[in-house]
């Protein structure tokens, strides 16, 4: 028996009393965008996952391909009605058993899907507030770049944002350095320089990180680099924004008493559109 809540309830009535990813966080996940019925930056998204499922020593299902990962995540975007643009959320956890060793390394999967009212990305024209998050550090460390369920300090960040009247919180790792921000990477351009910080900083892995990377390097007027951040660097800076695959860029308009434009952005996402129309 069970107690949920002041309820005395049977074993069976609720599951999340041995799913391991409930109890110890012992799961990974990732996030896709579906436009017009295909997953943007497929490759990028599987890998991302087989990866993370190698670091973390979860056994890879033999069946695991890249066409089956496709196949499992459009099947829910098409029963939910939201094929045309949807977030998709594929969470993979280690199997019941065990403690904090667990009695198998064997996986099962769970797929949700939720309507887009966009199909391409636009840049968001709204004021965007952010200031730093010091409460809780992230470690330089492998773990940290890939989308584990332990979000504890995101969430705890996004609770602080709210309080505070902000739209965000800029994260920090454990030498004081900017890393990311709650839900996205950060990007910094200073004059014609670029900058996001490297992964090995402590920052996720991103596949929007990714994509903006390349766009970058292709763009003639904007030199990139991948360099470690300060807080000092924020306020000598020109242009900060946020990536993630679902919002695309969101630019952050203000941080402390320093307002920014975003000429880079509206660059970035111009190209970035078109690479997804292309």
């Amino acid at each position: 028996m069970i107690n949920f809540n002041g309820t005395i309830l049977a074993d069976e009535a609720n599951i999340l009393t041995t799913n391991r990813g409930f109890l110890y966080g012992d799961a990974v996940f990732e996030t896709v965008k579906v436009v017009r019925g295909s997953i943007l930056f497929l490759e990028d998204h599987y890998f991302r996952l087989m990866a993370s499922m190698r670091v973390v020593r979860m056994e890879i299902p033999m069946n695991f391909t890249m066409e089956y990962f496709e196949e499992q995540l459009l099947m829910v975007a098409t029963a939910d009605g939201c094929s045309a643009s949807a977030r998709v959320r594929i969470t993979v956890c280690r199997n019941d058993g065990g403690y904090y060793l667990p009695t198998t390394n064997e996986v099962s999967f769970l797929i949700h899907a939720s309507a887009l009212d966009q199909q391409l990305y636009s840049l968001p024209t709204a004021d965007y507030e952010v200031d730093l998050f010091k409460d809780f550090y992230i470690t330089k460390q492998l773990l940290s770049s890939i989308k584990t369920t332990n979000r504890m300090l995101n969430t705890t960040a996004s609770i602080y944002a709210h309080e505070n009247g902000l739209d965000n919180c800029l994260l920090l790792n454990d030498s004081k350095n900017v890393v990311e921000a709650i839900q996205g990477n950060i990007f910094m351009r200073i004059g014609n320089k670029l900058i996001t910080p490297p992964v090995a900083e402590g920052c996720l892995n991103g596949v929007m990180r990714k994509q903006i990377i390349a766009i970058a390097k292709k763009t003639a007027i904007i030199e990139f680099v991948e360099e470690v951040i300060s807080p000092f660097d924020l306020q000598k800076a020109d242009e900060l924004f946020i990536t993630n695959v679902i919002k695309g860029i969101q630019p952050i308009t203000k941080y402390r008493k320093k307002n920014f434009n975003t000429e880079t952005a509206e660059l970035l996402i111009e190209k970035l559109n078109d690479q997804i129309n292309s």
